[in-house]
């Protein structure tokens, strides 16, 4: 008897570090990205209000969510998570082939997530979900990716078992580095349907940016940057250099860089 507890005891303690280590990763990856994402309060043409969710890609204020969640909009503004609230989200573009959208908003220095790798996603793996179900702002909610799908027109998703409600559409799903792998879109209801979620690959976000042609940060610019100094140098002072021309020629617009 003396035996499994020693023996017991010796488990959980080798195991207790790797369980902390678990749970400290799902709180630094809150509190890291909770003030970069937002709430999407959408006026429909009918006059009736919705919410959903959506995440900063950029410090100049470019906004993803899901394509569904313009569907009928009439006017479209954001709430952060310390309650202040944007002027006129606008639609820049959105996917024909996947249920993604980017919004822009007037802004400079906004908190910004960064990006992953969808391509290198595994089942299995764990995963952390930030949203506004039910507008319960700032919801974090765990998972895993159960598995990936491929799609009939060619597209994939990945299908997770993080919880997924109402409103967290256009929620970011984060891997265990805190980096942005894929975008909340769906659920399949129903009494025997149990955490039935689906999320759509970052990459294709990326390049819905990429033919506005927009360069978003990922975690491998973020690396080499860290890498090269001097172009960590270049990337600070065109960031400088297009809040002049916009302060100076009052273009009312920014350059996306």
């Amino acid at each position: 008897m003396g035996m499994k507890w020693f023996l017991g005891i010796l488990l959980l303690t080798l195991l207790s570090p790797c369980l902390r280590a678990q749970i400290h990763d799902h709180v630094q990856i809150a509190q890291q990205n909770i003030p970069a994402i937002v709430t999407v309060n959408a006026l429909r043409k009918d006059g009736s209000t919705y919410t959903a969710t959506g995440f900063v890609l950029t410090s100049e204020g470019l906004i993803a969510t899901n394509r569904h969640v313009l569907q009928e909009a009439l006017y479209v503004n954001l709430t952060f998570s310390n309650a202040a609230v944007s002027g006129e989200a606008v639609p820049l573009t959105q996917s024909d082939t996947v249920d993604l959208a980017l919004l822009k908003i007037q802004a400079h220095n906004l908190p910004h997530v960064t990006l992953g790798d969808s391509a290198s996603v595994q089942p299995g793996q764990t995963i952390t979900v930030i949203g506004n179900p039910r507008r319960l702002q700032n919801t974090v909610t765990s998972g895993i990716i159960s598995q990936l799908r491929e799609q009939k027109n060619g597209t994939q998703w990945f299908q997770i078992s993080a919880p997924i409600s109402p409103s967290s559409s256009g929620s970011p799903v984060f891997n265990a580095q805190g980096q942005v792998i894929a975008v909340a879109f769906a659920s399949l209801t129903g009494a025997e349907n149990q955490n039935l979620n689906f999320a759509i690959p970052v990459d294709y976000l990326i390049q819905l940016a990429a033919n506005q042609q927009i360069l978003l940060p990922t975690s491998q610019m973020e690396n080499t940057l860290k890498q090269h100094p001097f172009l960590n140098h270049v990337k600070k002072s065109w960031q400088i250099l297009k809040r002049l021309w916009n302060r100076w020629f009052n273009t009312g617009s920014e350059v996306l860089g």
